[in-house]
């Protein structure tokens, strides 16, 4: 199993040093996510640097606004061509569809997905500082439920719930899961994390990893046990 279901998470506050760690890299992965700090420090020009190098970009903003104030960023996004774009499913369906439909008919070849519950959230804080009285493995399956209805190519989720998410709607239907971790004693802000054997033996079609990989002293080395460890589980 090679490393193409691995997205690596260039969570850095300048250009250069995304693009000096991509350097150190080179070859290895073909998968990159460029989230709000980077993006909004350096703009579209970034994106245009990173697809020249033939890397695939997953442009992670979490828009939620109102309807058409998300179809219409959408429709500047797509522009970019970068192969996959986010949501947040909590801003509903008729915000999901209008956004998808903008954005396709822009960039049919690329993925929108949406964010059901950042993997930061816990059980405790769904219920008490968010107002949502479900259980947090259910109100995941309903937001990933609506995103499918919108027309969505899928969400993005944890590993936990990958499993009864392909059940609940479709093998198909994507799972992308942040809080991937090899050292799960090390897992800074996030509450449910798996291994990325684990992940995808759950159904998981991408692996978001960073700062495990772009902190590390000898980040190929890390690679090479991403690799191991998804070898020793699929």
């Amino acid at each position: 199993m090679s490393l193409d279901k691995v997205i690596i998470a260039l969570d850095f506050p300048q250009a250069d040093e995304a693009l000096s760690f991509l350097d150190r890299i080179e070859g290895q992965i073909d998968f990159v996510k460029i989230g709000m700090e980077l993006f909004y420090s350096e703009g579209p020009s970034l994106l245009k640097s990173i697809k020249g190098r033939g890397l695939k970009i997953f442009l992670d903003l979490k828009m939620h606004d109102i309807p058409m104030t998300v179809t219409k960023a959408s429709k500047v996004l797509a522009q970019h061509k970068v192969d996959m774009i986010n949501v947040h499913a909590a801003g509903g369906i008729e915000m999901m569809r209008q956004a998808c439909q903008a954005y396709k008919e822009v960039h049919p070849e690329g993925m929108m997905i949406a964010v059901t519950q950042l993997t930061s959230t816990s059980q405790e804080m769904l219920n008490n500082e968010l107002g949502v009285t479900a259980q947090l493995a259910d109100n995941v399956i309903h937001y990933a439920k609506n995103a499918q209805i919108a027309g969505l190519d899928g969400v993005v989720c944890s590993a936990w719930e990958t499993k009864k998410i392909k059940e609940e709607i479709n093998s198909k239907f994507l799972c992308v899961t942040p809080g991937i971790r090899l050292n799960q004693a090390n897992i800074h802000d996030q509450k449910r994390v798996k291994s990325p054997g684990e992940a995808l033996s759950e159904g998981s079609d991408y692996l978001v990893m960073g700062r495990e990989i772009t902190l590390a002293d000898r980040p190929l080395e890390i690679l090479r046990e991403v690799e191991k460890d998804i070898n020793k589980r699929i």
